[in-house]
């Protein structure tokens, strides 16, 4: 594995390229890093060139201007400078939660760059019916976050979205897990405060998605979720159906023998 940096405006990003093969981008949610991929990635490598990384602001790819709400293409441009860097025009791109909205914005704005996109569970909930009463719950979250810090932040998010925080660091768990774990948890206010309310109030570019190289994805025990239900209403408008990953929104780091299985054989189709 190489493991390096490249210079983006307002970041410098951690990424991590594996294998040969035809380029595979693989892009995390929100507060999690390049390793919650390591053993999936580990498993794709002889049939892709996987590139693996920290998304601007998170763990190990430092802000090098003070913090500010995140835009979305500004994420996806740090794809396309990813591309650029392992001197590829075009790839294939997993993305999962707002990892999975970085690919619907890269998709719609540069669909000659995406061989074929597989995204799982993008938060979209301006699709639900009652978005304007998730804006708000939303909202309050992050005003949670300042007032009263992440711990009663995540509890009101989970409630709120149906997806459990990230789990305890236990020293049980294997070194590159704690260590992973560790990491992560420094990136849940930037998250709270920084990421989450533009990541959940992007509106795709439909129009610019339909008949596109795109798979929408869900996890099998996520199915009474937000993000699921939101991916849900992305297909419906799209007139396609989601393809289920077993186990949530996790899927990849919880199940990378069956995740790398069926990635591999959705790419090929």
């Amino acid at each position: 594995m190489i493991t390096t940096t490249l210079s983006a405006p307002g970041a410098e990003i951690h990424y991590e390229v594996r294998g040969t093969g035809p380029a595979l981008i693989l892009i995390h949610g929100g507060a999690g890093d390049a390793a919650m991929f390591g053993p999936a990635a580990e498993l794709l490598c002889d049939r892709y060139t996987v590139v693996t990384y920290d998304r601007r602001g998170n763990s190990r790819s430092h802000l090098t201007e003070p913090a500010e709400e995140q835009r979305v293409v500004e994420h996806s441009e740090d794809v396309r400078l990813l591309l650029n860097a392992i001197e590829v025009e075009s790839a294939y791109i997993f993305g999962g939660h707002t990892g999975a909205v970085i690919g619907l914005d890269l998709l719609a704005r540069h669909p000659a760059q995406v061989t074929k996109l597989v995204a799982h569970e993008p938060p979209v909930l301006e699709l639900l019916p009652d978005a304007e009463r998730l804006r708000a719950q939303i909202q309050e979250v992050r005003d949670i976050c300042r007032r009263d810090g992440t711990e009663q932040a995540i509890r009101k998010l989970a409630a709120v979205i149906r997806v459990p925080g990230p789990p305890p660091n236990h020293p049980s768990l294997p070194a590159p897990v704690r260590e992973m774990l560790a990491r992560i948890e420094g990136n849940v206010e930037y998250s709270l405060l920084h990421e989450l309310r533009p990541f959940t109030s992007f509106s795709p570019g439909v129009e610019a998605l339909r008949g596109a190289a795109l798979t929408l994805a869900g996890g099998t025990e996520g199915r009474d979720t937000l993000p699921y239900l939101a991916t849900t209403a992305l297909a419906d408008v799209l007139g396609t159906s989601l393809v289920e990953f077993p186990g949530d929104h996790v899927s990849y780091a919880r199940y990378p023998a069956e995740f790398a299985d069926i990635l591999t054989g959705l790419l090929a189709t």
